[in-house]
């Protein structure tokens, strides 16, 4: 795996931009099969930053229906990541 399969997004919400605030946290949107040593290379490789500390979460995705017709959303991962006091992820700088 490398570290695009590993991290597909970075979460850009109202709760992830608290954590960010007070705790040096960072969130992203993982690959399911991902763990947290293979989360925490792909960061530090992508970022040049020290990872002390990562939670994981899965998610189940939620059924949908269309008329007769039963889908299903695909699961997902979500990774709050902690961050060395000091080291920062920006992701819109100058905005």
């Amino acid at each position: 795996m490398n570290h695009d399969s590993v991290i597909l997004s970075p979460l850009v919400t109202e709760k992830s931009t608290l954590a960010g605030g007070k705790g040096n946290q960072v969130v992203f949107k993982v690959a399911p099969q991902a763990g947290k040593d293979k989360i925490r290379e792909a960061i530090e490789g992508m970022f040049k930053v020290t990872v002390l500390k990562i939670r994981t979460i899965n998610f189940l995705g939620k059924e949908r229906r269309r008329g007769r017709s039963i889908g299903r959303q695909r699961n997902w991962k979500k990774a709050y990541v902690t961050l060395k006091e000091g080291d920062k992820i920006e992701f819109f700088e100058g905005v």
